[in-house]
């Protein structure tokens, strides 16, 4: 077995570590404050190529490794979950889904751009839009419809808690053809934003990852052609369900940056903050919270690179990202709750960046699949 890192793997990783720090670090606070979307960071972020990080270079992607991604995901979650998820989703949901399962048309069209960050010099992302008010966990329950129209679909109905849902320019939509056919009747759209029909309905006022835009979308009589279908009739849910799998390696990527920001922050206070005439560094239970964090961090990156190694090997990975997901999510609110209780009051004010962390730790436990969701997956790959 492997653990080193190689040059090109680690070249990437300060990359994304000196972005963090000289990009996302000022003003963070007064983004996720006033809810701002981080453009400027966004934008960036496509200047470095971290848009369409594992894309083919022929599509305008940057042609590197899983691994080379959980690394860099790491790195910007530690300062900004909002904006990571952005890189998360265009990279691990749209950009990955259109390349594995797009047509060349679909690929040059949508997925060049997508890759690059921008068209035309201005931002160019997607959006993956699963979620309705009916259907959260059970994807199945597809109320959004597209009505085969002959050369097209007429698609109708919501979609909720959709990131990047009002600075996307395109949607992968899930929308139920045949409900009689259930999962199989189901299928993945490519609905650019500014068609006649599309609406994006206001935005979520969230208690974490406040800088990234969640919107509802809404549908009415919205023409899809049908070259815009990625893959066969009825191939959506399937495509929904691999491309998750492994966007859950994103996702587990981010909680493992999260808890590591946190961990970081909770070290660095320990060894300032002095109490009982000494810094707190050398009272044993603050060692032992520090000792337990390193220790749940440390399992939880290895638990992501396990699951991008098999991603890269071609191996199935649907065990190991699942794993990593619901563990990474959990060291996040663990380790985050716990460095706020190392800064004290301190850590309750937003100044010292821990109480933000906290509060982005959470989603990670329920988007992507909830951790519920991912003992289900993990639970039937085992009893195999």
């Amino acid at each position: 077995m492997q653990f080193q890192l190689n040059e090109e793997q680690l070249m990437i990783q300060k990359a994304a570590r000196d972005f963090a720090q000289q990009e996302c670090l000022p003003g963070v606070i007064d983004r996720d404050e006033n809810q701002k979307f981080p453009k400027q960071q966004v934008m960036k972020l496509a200047e470095l190529g971290f848009m369409g990080m594992m894309v083919d270079p022929a599509y305008g992607g940057a042609g590197m490794d899983t691994v080379s991604y959980v690394l860099a995901m790491e790195e910007v979650s530690k300062i900004d979950a909002s904006v990571s998820v952005c890189m998360s989703v265009n990279n691990s949901l749209v950009s990955w889904g259109l390349e594995a399962f797009g047509n060349e048309e679909q690929k040059q069209q949508y997925l060049t751009p997508l890759a690059q960050g921008r068209k035309d010099g201005e931002l160019y992302i997607g959006a993956f839009l699963l979620s309705e008010p009916e259907a959260g966990s059970d994807a199945t329950s597809q109320r959004t419809t597209a009505e085969d129209m002959g050369d097209y679909y007429l698609l109708n109905g919501t979609k909720n808690w959709i990131t990047n849902g009002s600075s996307a320019s395109v949607y992968l939509v899930m929308a139920q053809t045949d409900a009689a056919k259930g999962s199989r009747g189901i299928n993945a759209l490519i609905v650019e934003k500014n068609w006649p029909g599309v609406t994006v309905g206001a935005k979520e006022n969230k208690m974490g990852i406040r800088g990234s835009d969640t919107h509802s979308i809404m549908f009415n009589d919205v023409k899809v052609p049908k070259t815009n279908r990625i893959g066969e009739d009825g191939f959506g849910f399937t495509f929904a369900m691999k491309t998750l799998a492994g966007g859950r390696i994103g996702i587990a990527a981010q909680a493992l940056g999260i808890a590591s920001g946190a961990y970081e922050l909770a070290v660095n206070y320990s060894k300032q903050r002095k109490a009982f005439g000494k810094e707190i560094m050398h009272h044993q239970a603050i060692q032992f919270k520090l000792a337990d964090m390193a220790t749940r961090i440390e399992a939880a990156r290895l638990l992501c690179l396990k699951a991008a190694w098999e991603k890269d090997q071609g191996i199935d990975y649907t065990l190991s990202s699942s794993m990593a997901k619901v563990f990474a999510s959990e060291t996040a609110m663990w380790v985050s709750t716990e460095a706020v209780q190392v800064h004290g009051g301190y850590g309750y004010v937003k100044e010292y960046h821990v109480e933000r962390l906290m509060r982005d730790a959470k989603i990670t436990q329920i988007y992507e699949g909830t951790s519920e969701v991912q003992r289900i997956v993990i639970g039937r790959q085992i009893l195999k």
